[in-house]
């Protein structure tokens, strides 16, 4: 079996340090190119572009790619509760005409309550995901060519038609991860491919469980990802002592007003992520060689993987046991660990292949061997 593994772009910016740091990367496009194209050199599947107030727009970002990229997949955010599903179609088969098929959708029903109000949703948790159902009612009918009258809670359309068809058959395929039984609902009915969050295997598994069990309910079959960050090292001393160095600048306040913000949001799997280590740093190891020392000040995936090549392949297989076939990856600065992480690891992965990077400089970007560019200190 051959799995699939993605990158992250850091499109809010990148850094050494968690918290505080004098090491900080502005998200340049010119830095973000060097990434994707370095990605795809080495032989990485994907690469996930996010969403949010504090980052580059995910669309814009991933056009500024197809120039400078050719096999890469680019895993973008689409956001059902800010923008409608007719033009949203239309995007989304431009962009897949420009990629030639290379397109994938991260579907993003919500986040957080300040950034939602921000864009004008005031919507509930549940109705967000009402509203996603709706949505992606249309959205899959209109890019496979319908015709859609609908009038739905949330969503209504008259004589709604996508005219230019995306490459992908019969549309680009739907990623999604959510923990509620709203999100699973959502997941079996209406996506390709179901994303946890990196729990322990036990808890993905019932996760997967859980989807596996509703899409059936719907004659439907999903594929299962797990979403990680990564720290590996040559050795497992070197590895959690790089895990000790990403969190070494962050003070308490740090963590507590971080801490304080999850809680106000009402989302499952933020939940589940802060449970983990209720914020203290002597509970951050919380599995066989899973660290959640990311999760005390970032949203979203707050685990790592921590150890040497063999340890963390042996994780991931752990995942894979359960029907995990894609994993999405990311490490701080982003560059330098994706480049890591193929060295060490892509060799005891199954169908993957001992890659050599080669010249980049043509990007651009803090490390072009043609120029130096000071980094930048982050806000």
């Amino acid at each position: 079996m051959t799995i699939d593994i993605f990158w992250f772009l850091p499109t809010s910016g990148d850094t050494r340090y968690l918290g505080k740091s004098d090491f900080g990367r502005a998200p340049s496009n010119a830095y973000l190119r060097q990434i994707a194209v370095t990605a795809e050199q080495l032989g990485y599947d994907g690469l996930l572009i996010p969403t949010g107030s504090s980052c580059l727009d995910p669309w814009v970002t991933a056009a500024s790619l197809v120039p400078v990229t050719q096999r890469i997949k680019l895993l973008v955010a689409l956001r059902t509760s800010v923008a409608g599903p007719t033009a949203t179609a239309r995007q989304a088969a431009t962009l897949d005409q420009a990629l030639g098929g290379r397109l994938l959708l991260n579907v993003v029903p919500g986040g957080d309550a300040a950034e939602m109000a921000a864009d004008g949703v005031f919507l509930s948790h549940d109705e967000r995901y009402a509203a996603a159902d709706e949505f992606l009612s249309v959205w899959r009918d209109l890019l496979q060519g319908k015709t859609v009258n609908f009038q739905g809670e949330h969503i209504h359309v008259e004589g709604a038609k996508n005219v230019f068809a995306p490459v992908s058959k019969p549309y680009p395929p739907l990623y999604f991860g959510g923990s509620s039984p709203a999100a699973h609902e959502l997941a079996a009915k209406h996506v390709d491919a179901y994303l946890s969050w990196g729990e322990a295997p036990e808890e993905v598994g019932k996760k997967i469980a859980d989807v596996r069990a509703r899409a059936a309910k719907y004659g439907r079959t999903v594929r299962f990802g797990v979403r990680l960050h990564v720290i590996v090292r040559e050795t497992s001393a070197e590895a959690w002592a790089a895990a000790d160095r990403l969190i070494s600048h962050l003070d308490d306040a740090d963590i507590q007003r971080a801490q304080d913000n999850f809680e106000r949001m009402d989302s499952e799997g933020q939940r589940r992520m802060a449970a983990l280590h209720g914020g203290r740093r002597d509970k951050l190891v919380v599995g066989p060689n899973l660290w959640a020392g990311v999760g005390l000040v970032r949203g979203g995936a707050g685990t790592a993987l921590v150890g040497n090549p063999q340890e963390i392949a042996a994780r991931l297989k752990e995942y894979v046991d359960l029907g995990v076939d894609s994993f999405v990856l990311s490490g701080y600065p982003h560059l330098e660990e994706s480049i890591r992480f193929a060295e060490l690891v892509f060799p005891l992965l199954p169908g993957k292949k001992p890659v050599t990077l080669v010249d980049t400089s043509v990007t651009g970007g803090p490390f072009d061997s043609r120029a130096s560019v000071p980094e930048k200190k982050a806000a």
